[in-house]
């Protein structure tokens, strides 16, 4: 505090003192003695960096007295540095900056000049364009004006004498016509547009109103209209185009944008008027025929009722000319019973050894393969499974197939896929060649297996038929050459012709669900030919061939008649047995697809919901009955999931079933797993495994997931399996009676028989029965079995013995006591 005049007053030193008068309420005032602080004038030191004209710092040496304490001159000397360190970083950063900032500049500049280069040349383009068309419309005026000209003057008759085509009005006066064509021949040659564009030029003369006036002409409303339609056109603005009227098909059912797109009608407009009358939809939802037409008479056009079959009318039957048909390969269909050699035959054909990659050594699939003789034929050869659970598989090569080579092992004779599989080539309608094969066994006996076939009416050529028959030996190659002339002989007969210039059209021999491929079906073409980038559809599936695969793995372009492919480029699975056809559009293939999977969904619910009330009430009650095993199915292939499912529902009987829970194509994935858990179902995997997230699912919620490369090995672990859920017999061995001679009462045991054992022997362990007059009055068990006084195990035959029940005392001398054991015997199913 400072003093000024004796008083004190407020402030710090350094300051400067001053009067400030200070006013209070009432009109009070205080004068109060004030100190102004001074402003602080910072010198630098003598040892502190001074800029320098150069940029570069001068360093004074600092008086230790005047420095912060504590700071030495190498602390001093060393925040200097940082000092200047970051003004020159800061410096730098402003003139990357600002390099940065004029870069960008420069591109904006640059793409705004592109920008206005490219709007430029694209004017310049349009007004080209324009000019052009406008060209072209005078040159097309110009052309149709002369030739109405040519019209009229032909329709003119010509005049002989001027002055009597002269009108009445003057006889050098030259009449309206001429002046008028002369104004537009004028015009023309001035190179302007004439007005003669099919409209009446100047006054109707005589000649013009006797000979008709040159053909109909238009009215002045319709050449204002068009006019206005020009001049609009001109001016950029909306032209007003005539309604097109068209012919609509509508189906049953329809979509509310398919029936806009049919009427080529915007889609709001359609659905403004279904709302004006009353149906609030939108366009994603369908309306029936009967509105449909309602909406298509409103917007002016003719309607054509179609029924949802109709989609299929595309797939149109071509006749083939005779000119058009060209020989095709022979399809040979290998048949016949399980293991008697039909793969090693085509093994030995095709010098290949195909029967080494099937597991167990047995078919699992259907092959298809082509073979080149020596003589140069082409044959094309179907491998069908021999085990019984593949039926459907060697009826489906049946029906696609030529002739059926019928093999049957010399060393076994006719068996009973055998007698299947002549079944199946009667059924189809084929000739039949039988191949005796394994003539090289010691126990061979080719002709026992012509009599056996004289029992189902296969008459060999041995046994004065007309069926061909070749003793063949696949492992030493005996007989193949007789075999292939066989098969050319037949073919010959068959004079087999098909037309490979037009749409194709095959059969599904297999269909998979690859990994790394998608989808994949083997079609053997039976018409036409297959090329790359067709548009097809297949059952419930459509699509477009990204690719064709031959038999030998080979990409090719095309595949005609009888060749078989594998067809890459499906939108799902196929069932085997389906149908391709080839279409032209997609739209077409879609719509057809979609229209076969509707129809077949109804069908299958139709089929679930045509039983009464009644009848599932009796379902129900023998569900109860019944035990039955759920189990998932995944396969490679369609063909192998739809044997092993037609397998399972052979097995079982009225106690216990199997029901397959689902059956699919592929590999074994996290959502078969969570259904297998829903249902506690173990998952079957057929030439399949699981993937890793199936795996780890499978491990953590407990489900067993069983692998199998050979099918008859599934179907016996299964039968096994469902085995175990039947209840075991129970059957019952009498081991003796005994004969109740008096009754005793036995403090603490109640009523005591005494017996003697008549036949057998009594044991305690075992169950009875009480017979009074040959009647069963009781059923149990022994609650005491003595001898004497000891309790005994058993009592044999002759000897006395007290018997007491458990639970049971109404028992009288005379009453009789059958003695038996139950043992439980495991059932199997056959």
């Amino acid at each position: 505090m400072s003093e000024n005049d004796g008083k004190k007053t407020l402030g710090i030193g350094g300051a400067r003192p001053g009067n400030v008068k200070q006013s209070f309420s009432h009109g009070r005032t205080k004068n109060v003695v004030v100190e102004t602080k001074r402003k602080r004038v910072v010198v630098p030191k003598p040892g502190m960096s001074k800029p320098t004209v150069g940029g570069k710092n001068k360093v004074i040496k600092s008086d230790p007295s005047k420095r912060p304490a504590g700071i030495s001159d190498a602390e001093m000397e060393r925040r200097l540095k940082a000092l200047k360190l970051a003004k020159a970083q800061e410096v730098e950063d402003t003139a990357r900056r600002n390099a940065e900032d004029e870069a960008r500049a420069a591109e904006r500049a640059r793409r705004k000049a592109e920008a206005e280069a490219k709007e430029r040349e694209e004017q310049e383009r349009e007004a080209r364009l324009k000019a052009k068309a406008e060209e072209e419309e005078r040159k097309r005026t110009e052309a149709a004006e002369a030739e109405t000209r040519a019209k009229v003057a032909a329709a003119q008759p010509p005049a002989a004498d001027p002055a009597a085509a002269a009108p009445r009005g003057g006889a050098g006066k030259p009449s309206a016509a001429p002046r008028k064509q002369d104004y537009d021949r004028d015009r023309q040659n001035k190179g302007g547009k004439a007005r003669n564009d099919g409209r009446r030029s100047g006054k109707l003369t005589l000649n013009q109103a006797l000979s008709g006036g040159g053909g109909r002409q238009r009215s002045m409303a319709a050449m204002k209209r068009k006019q206005e339609r020009a001049r609009l056109k001109a001016m950029g603005g909306p032209v007003e185009h005539e309604k097109v009227i068209r012919d609509v098909k509508v189906p049953e059912t329809i979509v509310v944008s398919e029936l806009a797109n049919r009427m080529a009608e915007r889609v709001a407009d359609v659905v403004k008027s279904l709302m004006n009358m009353g149906m609030m939809v939108t366009q994603n939802q369908s309306i029936d025929a009967d509105t449909a037409e309602l909406i298509v008479e409103e917007f002016g056009h003719k309607i054509s009722r179609v029924s949802d079959a109709d989609v299929e009318d595309v797939i149109k039957a071509v006749e083939d000319k005779p000119e058009d048909l060209k020989p095709r390969p022979p399809v040979v269909t290998v048949m016949g019973h399980v293991d008697h050699g039909k793969t090693s035959l085509l093994d030995a054909i095709r010098h290949s050894k195909v029967v080494t990659g099937e597991a167990g050594g047995i078919t699992q699939h259907i092959g298809a393969y082509q073979v080149k003789t020596d003589d140069g034929q082409i044959l094309t050869f179907l491998d069908t499974p021999g085990h019984a659970a593949f039926t459907s598989m060697r009826a489906r090569g049946a029906q696609v197939t030529d002739i059926v080579v019928l093999v049957v092992a010399a060393d076994d004779a006719v068996m009973p896929q055998t007698i299947e599989a002549i079944n199946h080539a009667k059924a189809a309608g084929v000739p039949m060649i039988v191949a005796i094969n394994k003539i090289d066994r010691p126990n061979a006996d080719p002709d026992k297996v012509r009599t056996d076939l004289l029992q189902h009416e296969v008459i060999v050529e041995k046994m004065s038929g007309d069926v061909l028959d070749v003793e063949v030996s696949a492992i030493n190659g005996t007989g193949l050459d007789k075999l292939l002339e066989a098969i050319s002989l037949q073919a010959e007969l068959l004079d087999l012709h098909a037309n490979p210039d037009r749409a194709a059209t095959g059969a599904v021999i297999e269909a998979k669900l690859d990994v790394g491929r998608g989808p994949v079906a083997t079609v053997l073409v039976q018409n036409g030919t297959l090329h790359r980038g067709d548009i097809f559809v297949v059952g419930e599936q459509y699509g477009r061939v990204r690719a064709l695969i031959n038999d030998q793995g080979e990409r090719v372009e095309e595949a005609g008649p009888s060749v078989p492919v594998e067809v890459l480029g499906l939108n799902g699975t196929p069932e085997a047995g389906d149908v391709l056809d080839v279409v032209e559009t997609e739209a077409q293939a879609r719509e057809i697809a979609n229209f076969r999977a509707h129809a077949a969904k109804e069908k299958r619910a139709a089929a679930g919901a045509a039983t009464t009330l009644e009848q599932l009430m009796e379902k129900a009650k023998e569900d109860e009955n019944v035990a039955e095993m759920p189990i998932l199915v995944k396969a490679d292939v369609q063909g192998s999931a739809e044997a092993i499912v037609q397998a399972m529902a052979k097995i079982g009987n009225d106690e216990v079933r199997v029901r397959v829970l689902h059956s699919g194509v592929g590999a074994i994935t996290e959502s078969d797993i969570g259904l297998a858990e829903a249902s506690g179902a173990p998952v079957i995997g057929f030439n399949v495994r699981a993937n890793a997230s199936a795996r780890k699912a499978a491990n953590q919620k407990g489900i067993e997931i069983r692998y199998y490369s050979i099918i008859y090995d599934l179907v016996d672990d299964v039968k096994a399996a469902a085995s175990g859920l039947l209840s075991a017999e129970i059957r019952e061995n009498f081991i003796g009676y005994a004969k109740i001679q008096e009754v005793f009462k036995v403090t603490g045991v109640g009523r005591v028989a005494g017996c003697i054992v008549t036949e057998g022997v009594a044991r305690r362990s075992a169950g009875v029965r009480l017979l009074r007059d040959n009647v069963v009055i009781h059923e149990g068990t022994l609650k005491t079995l003595k001898r004497f006084k000891d309790e005994v195990a058993e009592v044999q035959s002759g000897q006395e013995c007290g018997m007491a029940f458990e639970a049971y005392d109404d028992i009288r001398p005379d009453d009789v006591i059958e003695i038996f054991e139950r043992e439980e015997i495991e059932r199997n199913l056959d």
